[in-house]
């Protein structure tokens, strides 16, 4: 777990149990019944629906599980009202994390959600009390096993990214506007560059780096944060170097 970078905690959770993968399908579920609700249920004219499938598939979604959340979405836009919620906080060693759900319920989120920062030495704040320390991109990650950095650069640029981060170990990450991350995403793979990932993330402007103790403490933080059913996304400025 590097930074903002959520790679390793896709990797360890498709590895992981099948209620593991059931956690990660109902939160896209929810995704995707937002955006049915926002912009209709028909991927072509709804450019928000059409990132989230794609995330959905790459993450291995069935394609029936896909349909049948569209459809239910649907069907019952009246009953189910998931609200966007943002908490803001901070954990151990001064790191800034962000939150990001979808509730039919904000008392009981923000509750849950409070409870895990005081349990693990941290403090939920107000709204903006970090938010100005990070910047939303969109974030494609790719393989360093399918493409040379300089190859991907070369595709990324002529495909309209604004940057490739190379610190992870397994993987590329091309930054874009989040506006353009579907349009640099097709044309990567026009060029045969293949997608692990692409979405929009909130990337940090500077980092902190815990001692290993407060490492465990944050590490567990996100975890238990991460299997909230209401959580969608969890983002931090920490350096972490110790393992789970």
């Amino acid at each position: 777990m590097s930074g903002h970078s959520k790679w390793h905690n896709i990797q360890q959770k498709k590895g992981k149990t099948d209620a593991a993968r059931a956690n990660i399908f109902t939160k896209i579920g929810r995704e995707l019944a937002v955006a049915v609700k926002e912009g209709g249920p028909d991927p072509n004219s709804n450019s928000k629906l059409a990132q989230v499938i794609a995330k959905a598939k790459d993450n291995n979604m069935p394609n029936d599980n896909i349909t049948r959340s569209i459809k239910k979405a649907s069907g019952e836009l009246g009953s189910i009202n998931y609200e966007e919620m943002v908490y803001e906080g901070y954990g151990v060693g001064g790191t800034a994390l962000i939150v990001e759900a979808l509730t039919d319920n904000k008392n009981r989120t923000a509750g849950d959600v409070r409870h895990l920062f005081d349990k693990f030495g941290g403090s939920m704040g107000t709204t903006g009390c970090v938010s100005f320390m990070f910047k939303r991109k969109g974030v494609i990650t790719v393989s360093k096993e399918d493409v040379s950095e300089d190859d991907l650069m070369l595709y990324a640029l002529d495909a309209g990214a604004e940057d490739i981060n190379s610190e992870d170990d397994e993987v590329f990450e091309v930054y874009t506007d989040t506006a353009a991350l579907a349009e640099v995403r097709k044309n990567l793979e026009a060029a045969g560059v293949a997608i692990l990932s692409a979405e929009a993330q909130m990337i940090p402007d500077n980092y902190v780096t815990p001692t290993e103790e407060q490492q465990s403490s944050i590490i567990k933080l996100i975890d238990r944060l991460e299997e909230l059913d209401d959580v969608q996304n969890v983002y931090h400025n920490a350096t972490l170097t110790v393992e789970e």
